[in-house]
């Protein structure tokens, strides 16, 4: 990098396209990172979801991954979902992480 005629002047040219340089690479660097973060994430849409609520005709709540099913849906609309994360846990046990 030779555009000036004082030694000074080039090296400060060349530090600057350097750092210049430097900086774009680690800002590639961090949108690949993010990128990969965000392909990483879970979607999230219709059919996504963990449990189902079955209010009218069957009256029941299902978990969609474990298959647990209860038929007092009120009690679970009213938080009481012990049931499910016992379910839960031991599907968890059970599949391969």
């Amino acid at each position: 990098c030779q555009n000036e005629r004082s030694q000074h002047k080039n090296r400060a040219s060349a530090w600057k396209m350097l750092r210049s340089r430097l900086a774009r690479i680690e800002e590639e660097k961090m949108e690949a990172e993010q990128a990969q973060k965000y392909k990483d994430q879970a979607k999230v849409g219709f059919g996504s979801q963990i449990r189902n609520y079955f209010l009218h005709p069957d009256q029941r709540v299902k978990d969609s991954r474990t298959g647990y099913s209860v038929g007092n849906f009120q009690s679970v609309l009213d938080g009481n979902i012990d049931e499910f994360l016992e379910a839960y846990l031991k599907w968890r046990v059970k599949s391969p992480a």
